[in-house]
């Protein structure tokens, strides 16, 4: 059932008009140009496609225009991320309504428990939805726990996990999850949300890969992919130099932290390069301008990567 999830896997940014709507032509045309450069398959409502920005109406809008777009080309793996269990569970019956081929869900979080509130929250997932795929989505940095790889292969072992997407930024722990996983007999999927060490998750066994800096650049991550399928490690290593140097627009932003920085450089680099109209981001956050949009093409340019619109003007494509 797993197998249709390997390679690369962009967890697709959500574009929005300057007014804060879901911008579908904008969106359309991101996703088909990732498609045509060969991804294996698209994750809508992650971090980078603003699921905790959303609410019900917005996710179901937002999972409704992926799917509409993909028209059944590649697998949507859909983010059912939620406080606990329950909405949880709500968000993965409206995924498998809307057609999603798997659901993302990280560990409940704000009121945090321990270990074995975690393990029970994932069975109760998988009791609900017992047809649909269900991956572990190991983000401490936003929820707070680190996903212990001894629980992800019990639970891959017992079923109840078709997979792991390891956003946790911990290259030794997953490490030890690809070694432990390989022996058990491999039965979770194990996707790095990386995007700057995808070529050592190659290596440590990973099966895929989940980089938000496809959606400026998905060729690439395509190319050391099928690289790494054949056993090309220098060729893997040299795409993975490149897309280091342009994963270096998250950095240049000053006075901007966290989502505003990451997700924001994303987006400005999609509308600098003409895949999406606008680099709005959610309430409250704002959009990346001026200095920060110039440093942003600065790196672009550096890459070797054409403009399609100045920085003046992506600056002047929001309202605020």
């Amino acid at each position: 059932m797993t197998t249709q999830f390997r390679g690369v896997i962009p967890p697709v940014v959500t574009p929005l008009t300057a007014s804060g709507e879901v911008d579908k032509a904008s969106f359309v045309r991101s996703i088909n140009r990732m498609i045509d450069a060969g991804v294996d398959g698209l994750f809508t409502l992650g971090s980078s496609g603003e699921v905790a920005f959303s609410t019900d109406a917005r996710r179901r809008e937002i999972i409704e225009t992926v799917m509409n777009a993909v028209d059944g080309r590649v697998p949507v793996l859909v983010g059912c991320i939620d406080t606990e269990t329950n909405r949880v569970i709500e968000h993965a019956k409206a995924a498998e309504e809307l057609g999603a081929s798997a659901i993302v869900a990280t560990c409940p979080f704000y009121a945090l428990g321990g270990m074995e509130e975690v393990e029970r929250h994932f069975r109760l997932i998988h009791d609900a939805v017992p047809d649909l795929p269900l991956f572990a989505y190991d983000i401490p940095v936003c929820v707070h726990t680190k996903l212990p790889g001894d629980l992800l292969v019990r639970l891959g072992k017992d079923g109840v996990l078709a997979g792991v997407k390891d956003s946790s930024n911990d290259d030794v722990a997953f490490r030890f999850l690809a070694d432990d996983n390989a022996k058990a007999g491999h039965p979770l999927t194990l996707l790095t949300g990386q995007e700057v060490v995808v070529d050592g998750a190659y290596m440590a066994g990973a099966d895929g890969s989940v980089p938000g800096l496809a959606n400026v650049e998905a060729d690439g991550y395509v190319r050391m992919w099928n690289a790494a399928e054949t056993g090309d490690w220098d060729a893997v290593r040299k795409e993975q130099d490149r897309l280091s140097a342009l994963m270096r627009i998250v950095t240049v932003p000053q006075d901007v932290a966290g989502f505003g920085a990451g997700v924001g450089a994303f987006k400005t680099a999609m509308a600098l390069l003409g895949v999406i109209d606008t680099n709005q981001m959610p309430d409250p956050v704002l959009p990346l301008k001026d200095e920060n949009v110039k440093r942003i093409a600065a790196v672009l340019r550096e890459c070797g990567m054409e403009l399609a619109r100045t920085p003046d003007e992506v600056s002047a494509s929001t309202e605020f």
